[in-house]
């Protein structure tokens, strides 16, 4: 079955007559519940919901594994690294990854006792910090940067020398890339982002192929109470199913702002690894079956890209990236990442290309 026809199909329940094709979100704290706890599926919200259920099974049919969904991305990262990481590991995160993860990592579990080592994306320069570790933790392609590593030559490397892998997903997703069919050992995303893509909601998911550590992580989730609204996870399933086409529109914009702002004089460098010129693209093009809305470009100086992203009508100023309107921002205004002043992040909506050209070159004759 191809994707197009998975992800509307994913997860629902069996046609039923005079049923909705996906029931409605499940309010619930308590249940119904006499006598034995274990005689029913469903005892306590905190532990489980109906609705979360379809989801975790329409993102497991997807993700080729076992998911479990949280809260949000950060939710689903602090599980994974509250499960597998105590005093005196060691784990290896990219330098250039996203920045509340490595920020969590290098505070929190550093504090803790855990080791943590940090090494670029590009060239899999990761792989040569591996000699002790526990776990490995790749980001491709990365954000912001869009860097991307060779994830099966680095899963292969770490499990030769008993390290567990983490993949964040977050920027491809699942239809742009499969971690786990590349031998990963948890596949994570932040479902904010281009998975379900009207930036309506916030939430995060992990998938695994050993059953045994979906277990871990619902305990987890449980005792931690990381657990997402059931009007979020509705909402996300619902959206789930134009990820196909929203991702074919989004990708195709990409390339094209990406071949837009390439020949325009204002603009210093730009990335993306749908690009043939792009440094990470033989790689990308081995492993990713689309490359996803995200564009980074870098004008000369903060003040410029202020004065073209103030030029911009079409582009909203917004953080995130992945949904039906496409957004852009000066990065570095939050900190945290090695990149220039002038580095835009720019996220390719669902809008007619022409427009979005149009709108580029008006925000670049301002500069």
């Amino acid at each position: 079955m191809h994707d197009a026809t998975k992800v509307i199909r994913a997860g629902r329940p069996e046609p039923s007559q005079g049923s909705p094709f996906l029931p409605g979100p499940v309010f619930a704290g308590p249940y119904h519940l006499a006598g034995d706890p274990a005689s029913s599926a469903y005892s306590y919200g905190r532990y489980h919901n109906p609705t979360w259920t379809f989801f975790e099974r329409a993102l497991g049919e997807l993700e080729g594994g076992e998911a479990v969904v949280f809260a949000s991305g950060m939710a689903a990262t602090s599980a994974i690294m509250g499960c597998l990481l105590h005093s005196g590991d060691v784990a290896v995160l990219p330098a250039d990854g996203y920045y509340a993860a490595r920020t969590l990592a290098q505070g929190y579990f550093a504090q803790i006792g855990v080791t943590i080592r940090t090494a670029p994306t590009a060239g899999d320069a990761q792989g040569d910090h591996l000699g002790g570790a526990k776990l490995l933790w790749l980001e491709s392609p990365s954000n912001p940067g869009l860097d991307v590593c060779d994830i099966a030559r680095l899963v292969q490397k770490a499990h030769a020398q008993g390290v567990l892998v983490v993949v964040d997903n977050t920027t491809a997703t699942v239809l742009g890339q499969r971690p786990l069919a590349l031998g990963a050992d948890f596949s994570l995303a932040s479902d904010t982002k281009a998975l379900t893509g009207h930036g309506d909601l916030v939430l995060g998911h992990v998938a695994v192929r050993d059953p045994d550590w979906a277990k871990v992580l619902r305990d987890w989730r449980t005792r931690f109470g990381a657990i997402p609204g059931p009007m979020e996870v509705w909402l996300a399933h619902r959206s789930l199913s134009t990820l196909d086409v929203r991702l074919e529109r989004m990708a195709a914009n990409a390339l094209i702002v990406a071949r837009f702002l390439s020949g325009r004089p204002e603009v210093c460098r730009v990335r993306y690894p749908g690009l043939p010129e792009d440094p990470v693209h033989a790689v990308a093009v081995r492993q990713m079956t689309r490359f996803g809305p995200v564009v980074g470009f870098e004008l000369a100086s903060a003040q410029a890209a202020e004065k073209f992203l103030g030029a911009c009508r079409l582009i909203e100023q917004a953080t995130s990236f992945g949904g039906l309107h496409t957004t852009a921002e000066r990065r570095a205004r939050w900190g945290g990442d090695a990149i220039s002043e002038g580095f835009i992040r720019m996220s390719a909506g669902c809008e007619h290309p022409e427009d979005l050209v149009d709108d580029l070159a008006r925000g670049l004759s301002a500069v």
